[in-house]
C-alpha cells in the first residue's frame, strides 16, 4: 500500500511511519518541520520504501503528485499545543482548514480516490457538561474557551470538509478525534502536560499543575493510538466513518501529577499554577474529557496494551537517559547507561 502521511515527522505522524514501514507499505512523508523533527524518522532515511519532503502543504507544489500516488492518506500536519495556538491564532486557521481543503480538492481532482484519515481532536466537543463523550453528541465552539476555540473552530470544519468531500465526490474518509495522546518524542514546549511534568520530576523541580489540578483528562499511549488508528482505517475501507480514538480511564491533572512522583520516586513538589499566569490569558478550561470508544472498539475489537503507569514510567527512563547523556557529554565523556529504545517495534 502506498501511504502519505502529512506532518509525519511529528509525534503521532512519526509513529504511523513506523508502524506503516513495519507492515511493508511505501510511505511518504511531508512535513515543514516547524513542530516535527527529522530526528523521529532518520532511522528510516536508508530505507528504500521511505520517502520525505520538506514542505509546507499550504504551498507545496508536488502535492497534488503526492496524492495522486496514496492509497491511504492521513492529514496529522496542523497547529498544535495550547502555547502555539494562542500564540498564532491566525496561523491556526490558515494551516489547520486551508491546509485540509487543498488536500481534499487534491484529492477530488486526481480521479483515483485515496482514503484521507483526518487528524480531529476531542476539543469538538468543547465544553460539554456530559460525563462520556459520544460521536453522535453536537459539536459545540465556546466564548469560554478565549483564543483557544480557534483550535476547535478549525477542527470541526476540517471535519466538515471531509464529510463534505466524501458526500459529494466519494472520496473515503476516516475522522478520528483523539483524546490527550501521550508518549515517547512528544515535547512540552507547546503546552503537552505528561512530558511536562516528566521532565520536572527527573530534574527534581516543582510541578506546575494549571488551573486548579481538577479537571481530568483521559490518555491513550501514542503507540495505541496509531495501531487503533490503522485498524479503523482498514475495518473503514470505503466508508466514511467518524470515531473517538483514545483511552477512556480518566484521572484529574492533580492525580496525574502525584502519580508521575510516585512512578519516578522524585521528591519534586507540586505547585498551583493560574491559567492567566501559564498562558497569558484568562479561559475556562474543559472540566471532562472522557471518550466513549464503542464504535472504535465495535469496528476494531482494539484492546489497549499499554497502561499509563507504563508510559509515564517509560516516558521517566527516557528523560533519565537524555539527562545522563547530556551530563556525561559536560564531563567530557560516555558513561555507561541502560538504553531505552525510543524506536517502538511494531510487528508486521
Amino acid at each position: 500500500m502506498h501511504v502519505l502521511i502529512t506532518g509525519g515527522a511529528g509525534f503521532i505522524g512519526s509513529h504511523l511511519v513506523d508502524l506503516h514501514l513495519a507492515k511493508g507499505d511505501q510511505v511518504h512523508v511531508v512535513d515543514d518541520l516547524s513542530t516535527g523533527v527529522f530526528a523521529n524518522v532518520e532511522p528510516h532515511r536508508d530505507n528504500p520504501l521511505f520517502r520525505f519532503d520538506h514542505a509546507d502543504v499550504l504551498t507545496w507544489d508536488r502535492l497534488d503528485h503526492a496524492v495522486g500516488w496514496a492509497d491511504r492518506i492521513y492529514h496529522m500536519a496542523a497547529v498544535v499545543g495550547v502555547y502555539r495556538v494562542i500564540a498564532e491564532p491566525t496561523k491556526v486557521l490558515a494551516t489547520n482548514i486551508a491546509g485540509c481543503e487543498r488536500l481534499l480538492r487534491a484529492a477530488r481532482d486526481g480521479g483515483w480516490k485515496p482514503q484521507v484519515v483526518l487528524a480531529s481532536s476531542s476539543e469538538v466537543y468543547g465544553h460539554n457538561d456530559e460525563q462520556i463523550l459520544r460521536e453522535d453528541q453536537d459539536l459545540t465552539v465556546s466564548s469560554r474557551a478565549g483564543t483557544r476555540w480557534g483550535y476547535s473552530v478549525s477542527k470541526i470544519a476540517d471535519e466538515a470538509l471531509g464529510m463534505s468531500y466524501a458526500q459529494r465526490f466519494g472520496i473515503p474518509a476516516v475522522i478520528a478525534r483523539f483524546f490527550n495522546t501521550v508518549g515517547p518524542r512528544q515535547v512540552g514546549r507547546y503546552g503537552m502536560v505528561v512530558p511536562r511534568f516528566v521532565q520536572q520530576a527527573v530534574s527534581g523541580e516543582p510541578i506546575t499543575v494549571f488551573g486548579g489540578g481538577d479537571q481530568t483528562r483521559s490518555f491513550c499511549d501514542v503507540r495505541d493510538t496509531v495501531v487503533a488508528l490503522e485498524s479503523l482505517a482498514t475495518r473503514a475501507g470505503r466508508d466514511t466513518v467518524v470515531a473517538n480514538v483514545g483511552n477512556d480511564r480518566e484521572i484529574s491533572i492533580r492525580d496525574l501529577a502525584e502519580l508521575v512522583i510516585q512512578r519516578s520516586g522524585s521528591r519534586s513538589s507540586i505547585k498551583d499554577v493560574p491559567l492567566r499566569e501559564a498562558y497569558g490569558e484568562d479561559f475556562e478550561d474543559i472540566r471532562r474529557r472522557r471518550p466513549d470508544l464503542s464504535r472504535l472498539r465495535a469496528l476494531t475489537g482494539f484492546k489497549h496494551r499499554y497502561t499509563l503507569e507504563d508510559t509515564i514510567d517509560h516516558l521517566v527512563a527516557l528523560a533519565r537517559q537524555e539527562a545522563h547523556s547530556h551530563h556525561a557529554e559536560q564531563r567530557g565523556h560516555d558513561g555507561d547507561r541502560t538504553v531505552v529504545r525510543n524506536q517502538p517495534e511494531y510487528a508486521a
